[in-house]
């Protein structure tokens, strides 16, 4: 008997498979365009955000600082008048050399006193009621945080000198002395901010496997030779971030000058951004300011590119 001859099966079912190929193509497709509809409806409010709060006040700043404008009369275009004028301005350079001086202070003593914290909540306790009471002034603003250390600072009210007075020493003005103003508000903000620092930190010290510490004590290392040998080292991409973070945060100190001392005494805590407050919203020199504020920018920029280029934020020793 004749059997007829038929395709084996093996050949039918890749055509099949070739066939249900585009249906699936055009499937994913949907669904990718469903998503990329579904990310843009996400990421359009942070972008609006970001053209109408940073991108457009940040053109609108580099234009005016070419103009004279005062708000009551249409802008002047003056070219680089406002330039030249911060440039032969004793006050700025005067500003920006308070600022740098807070700067140093406030990030020396912030970066050692956050470090300390992150190995110590990370080496003797991981407790989140702790990590909670580190963070807790923080969620003070910086208003608040100077008012409370204008009055505990006070010279004659403040519990401050009220316990240096009954240790046997004398008063200080900490925020009425030219030499003790602007270590006083570094160390006020150096209060409310390390303990954030230190969170960043100690999340940097999570990602250093622990298998490295023990295999250390193993051989012998102390923690003080761990800590210079194996976490420095491999917390340097983190820290060099955080360390861009607050220096960028620091250089634009504002509020805590504002509530303590007013730029005061003398003009010792006149920093650059309580300076360029006054000749914008108390002298209405808003090309003036502008200007300022674009130098600012460009300071800014030029210190976080060598920071970042200097401590290779970008690499990790983490293989």
């Amino acid at each position: 008997m004749t059997v007829a001859s038929s395709s084996p099966p093996s050949r039918l079912r890749p055509r099949r498979a070739e066939g249900a190929t585009p249906k699936l193509k055009i499937r994913k497709a949907r669904e990718a365009g469903d998503d990329g509809a579904l990310a843009a409806v996400f990421i359009a409010p942070a972008l609006l955000g970001f053209l109408v709060f940073l991108l457009w006040p940040t053109l609108r700043g580099i234009y005016l600082s070419f103009t004279r404008f005062n708000l009551l009369t249409p802008a002047e275009w003056v070219g680089l008048d406002n330039y030249d004028r911060m440039i032969r301005d004793p006050v700025f350079w005067h500003s920006l050399a308070v600022t740098v001086e807070y700067v140093v202070i406030n990030i020396g003593v912030q970066t050692v006193a956050a470090l300390a914290i992150a190995v110590l909540l990370q080496r003797l306790t991981r407790s989140a009621v702790l990590r909670g009471i580190v963070l807790t002034p923080y969620l003070m603003s910086n208003v608040v945080a100077g008012l409370v250390w204008l009055w505990m600072l006070d010279t004659q009210l403040g519990i401050g000198n009220e316990i240096l007075q009954g240790l046997g020493f004398d008063r200080v003005p900490f925020l009425a002395d030219e030499a003790w103003a602007i270590p006083a508000i570094a160390l006020i903000n150096v209060w409310r901010h390390v303990g954030y620092t230190a969170l960043l930190l100690f999340a940097g010290l999570q990602a250093i496997p622990n298998d490295m510490y023990e295999a250390a004590k193993v051989d012998g290392a102390s923690e003080w030779r761990m800590f210079w040998r194996i976490t420095m080292p491999l917390l340097r991409p983190v820290l060099a971030v955080v360390l861009i973070m607050t220096v960028i945060g620091s250089f634009q100190v504002f509020d805590t000058v504002a509530v303590t001392t007013a730029g005061g005494p003398a003009n010792a805590t006149n920093v650059l951004q309580y300076y360029i407050y006054g000749a914008a919203f108390s002298r209405f020199q808003f090309g003036y300011a502008s200007a300022m504020s674009v130098a600012l920018l460009v300071v800014l920029s030029v210190i976080t590119i060598v920071q970042y280029r200097l401590t290779r934020a970008g690499q990790t020793d983490l293989g």
